[in-house]
């Protein structure tokens, strides 16, 4: 057996996982704070209880500006603990608000990209986070994603420090949830525990968490979105989003990813849709240009692990996830990416855009931009 590589692993200082574990988050926000910013989504789901002395709803994707406005709100409100309540949106505006209420100066001080991404000089305040969807498994990682429209693209707002005090999954808090919003948050799920396993940055600890994801995807995702998902189905996936968070925060993500930053730069689609869309189409770019070029790869070996764990089947090819990663799609009726405005003559652009995104470093191998713009127009 050969050695294994240094890697390291980190995550949120403390995750409390199961049916009716939110119950406990009045008790631990005082754990923390007197005053808490009680950041929410759209349609807030679950008791919000009445600890909050300030609310600040998240209805679409956050933004530079609107975190640089919340900053200033949660001062104002004298505040000292942020927790979040809902999904990706609304944890990613919980951690940047966090971070920025405690550090001087513009948030463009700090992120990447766009900005001058300096280190942060004061550790966040507290932030406890609590999704309610199964997807992007954002309470626990170190980064929140901001769109900025003004240049048109999306960047992180990145530090160790940012990774929450606690995260709370409840599967309670995601039952009823519309079947089109569990099916592309679900394959946005499958997505981050597929990229990390193949990823050039992969390890051990990662492997083991994507390879339980993945499993957990492929035996409850069309459960969770046929019948409005009962309890074992809906914990199944906030399980994998859980692993998937865990997993990209500590190894990396991919094409899939690599594209979905620079589109929700450009256009209003969900991150989640996105993903969903570009999945079957970025394993089969990966898949053809690992055979051409780099066929003793090992991330060739690990399709085709994902393909028999995915189809059941020990007999099973690398390209045989394309063909179950599109039929899951069809049958979930995931909208192509034309739904959201996007057209041919925006490829070139987006292709050159994802060549220089972060989540494109860690993919198996470097892809052409023929192989790119391929992808994409398999997508539309």
């Amino acid at each position: 057996m050969s050695p294994v590589a240094p890697f390291e692993f980190a995550t949120a200082g403390r995750i409390l996982f199961g049916a009716g574990t939110s119950a406990g988050l009045e008790a631990l926000v005082a754990s923390f704070g007197r005053r808490a910013f009680l950041v929410t989504g759209r349609s807030p789901r679950g008791s919000l209880g009445a600890f909050a002395a300030a609310v600040y709803r998240v209805a679409k994707e956050p933004t530079i500006g609107m975190m640089r406005d919340a900053a200033a709100a949660f001062r104002a409100a004298s505040c000292d603990v942020v927790v979040a309540i809902g999904g990706g949106s609304a944890i990613d505006a919980g951690k940047a608000i966090a971070a920025l209420a405690a550090n001087d100066g513009d948030p463009l001080n700090y992120v990447e990209v766009i900005g001058r991404g300096l280190p942060l000089e004061r550790a966040p305040f507290p932030f406890i986070a609590v999704p309610t969807t199964a997807g992007t498994g954002s309470e626990v990682t170190r980064n929140a994603v901001l769109g900025s429209p003004e240049h048109s693209v999306k960047v992180s707002l990145r530090s160790p420090l940012m990774l929450p005090r606690v995260a709370i999954v409840d599967p309670g808090l995601t039952l009823g949830l519309p079947p089109a919003v569990t099916a592309s948050t679900g394959l946005d799920a499958l997505t981050q525990v597929i990229e990390p396993y193949v990823c050039t940055r992969a390890n051990p600890m990662t492997d083991a968490l994507c390879l339980a994801g993945m499993r957990a995807v492929a035996g409850n995702l069309r459960t969770a979105c046929r019948s409005g998902g009962g309890l074992p189905a809906r914990e199944a996936m906030c399980r994998a989003s859980l692993f998937g968070g865990l997993a990209l925060a500590n190894a990396g993500l991919g094409v899939v990813h690599g594209f979905a930053a620079p589109i929700g730069g450009m256009f209003d689609a969900p991150h989640g849709a996105v993903c969903a869309a570009l999945l079957p189409f970025g394993v089969e770019a990966n898949i053809r240009a690992l055979r051409e070029r780099a066929p003793e790869s090992e991330s060739l070996a690990r399709y085709t692990e994902i393909a028999r764990l995915l189809t059941g089947s020990p007999g099973a090819a690398a390209e045989d996830a394309v063909g179950w990663l599109r039929d899951l799609a069809g049958e979930l009726g995931i909208p192509p990416l034309r739904a959201y405005g996007i057209a041919p003559e925006h490829v070139g652009d987006l292709v050159a855009r994802a060549t220089r995104a972060s989540s494109m470093k860690a993919n198996p191998l470097p892809l052409t931009p023929d192989e790119l713009a391929g992808t994409l127009q398999q997508a539309l």
